[in-house]
């Protein structure tokens, strides 16, 4: 009871925290005028950005069956579909349960066990990690003057200034002895055998399923398709982020340099902690576009656009999903039925 209570304030805070980004972006901006210019948005634009976005979910089911096929199960595109737009809707609601929530949907249709799932899913975070590294130093050699001064002035400035504290030498050697006593009891609990806790043994099983998820690949058949869709997924996004531009007359003249510019960080801004990355997106967004001549408010009237339209695209998915597994769930318990009869 203890632990679900912490469980709901850490979550209710990084709500909090998302609003008050949202607030932060918003607070000096004329409400009326950004819905204005957001019912000026081309729809058809919109729409081919709603069919990437779907195509790159489509293929990210693809790779996660590739994923699963050297355990041994292959389980049907159709549930796998589902269970990722499910898991996508969750996130929606709690950050990070999305992971948890697709290998159970998926475990549940296709009796896929659940801990080859969750190694496979951790696979495929760490895989998109590195894609967005690999987007940022692809963006570093493109606009390398632009990202600099973006990371300069709306991310390391903020953050010494929040932080100013940490440069007083009693701090930093409070926190260097914290880090070593944290290596230590890490390292005690690695070699510890017997009588393991329940935390170390967790670990050691998470540990195991990223090393057997990561061996998979090694395995796989068609390791050539697997790279082609871990790099066409990537590329779809950049697709969806770059022609959204053409919503609206402010962001229209950009050009794909500032497509992949706001990819790299808008990925930095989904990947906060905050539910569907509320208020870090928008800041984040608006605050880049800035250095590409857009105002304020345009920015974030495009960020509120993106981030808006795929937000609706995943609950409506996520409820389409929640329908389809529970018909496909009542016709697969009807015809266990009709069979033992």
């Amino acid at each position: 009871m203890k632990s679900k209570l912490l469980s709901g304030f850490k979550y209710l805070f990084l709500f909090s925290i998302g609003l008050g980004l949202l607030w932060l972006t918003f607070r000096k901006e004329n409400l009326a005028e950004i819905a204005g210019k957001l019912s000026q948005a081309d729809p058809w634009w919109l729409a081919v950005s709603v069919v990437l976005a779907i195509g790159a979910f489509y293929s990210r089911a693809i790779r996660w069956v590739m994923l699963m096929e050297p355990l041994g199960f292959k389980p049907k595109l159709s549930s796998t579909l589902y269970a990722l737009f499910l898991g996508y809707f969750a996130n929606l609601a709690i950050p990070r349960i999305g992971e948890i929530t697709r290998c159970g949907a998926l475990a549940n249709s296709e009796k896929v066990p659940f801990n080859s799932l969750i190694g496979t899913v951790i696979v495929e975070r760490v895989i998109d990690l590195l894609m967005l590294f690999f987007s940022m130093v692809l963006v570093a050699i493109l606009e390398y003057d632009l990202l600099s001064r973006f990371l300069s002035e709306k991310v390391v400035s903020p953050l010494m200034d929040k932080f100013s504290f940490l440069q007083n030498p009693i701090v930093i050697a409070g926190l260097v002895l914290s880090l070593l006593l944290l290596v230590w009891i890490l390292w005690r609990m690695s070699i510890k055998k017997e009588n393991e806790s329940a935390f170390s043994i967790k670990v050691r099983g998470i540990m195991h399923e990223i090393a057997s998820g990561f061996k998979t690949i090694l395995r796989m058949k068609n390791t050539g398709w697997f790279v082609f869709h871990t790099f066409f997924i990537w590329f779809l996004y950049f697709l969806m982020t770059w022609v959204c531009f053409f919503c609206l007359q402010s962001t229209a003249h950009l050009d794909m340099k500032a497509g992949m510019f706001v990819l790299v960080v808008g990925g930095l801004g989904m990947s906060a902690p905050v539910q569907g990355g509320i208020g870090a997106y928008h800041y984040i967004v608006s605050q880049g576009l800035q250095l590409f001549g857009v105002s304020s408010t345009d920015g974030i009237v495009y960020a509120t656009l993106v981030h808006t339209t795929q937000t609706l695209l995943v609950v409506f998915l996520g409820i389409f999903a929640l329908v389809m597994l529970f018909i496909s769930g009542k016709k697969k318990s009807s015809n266990e039925q009709a069979g033992v009869n």
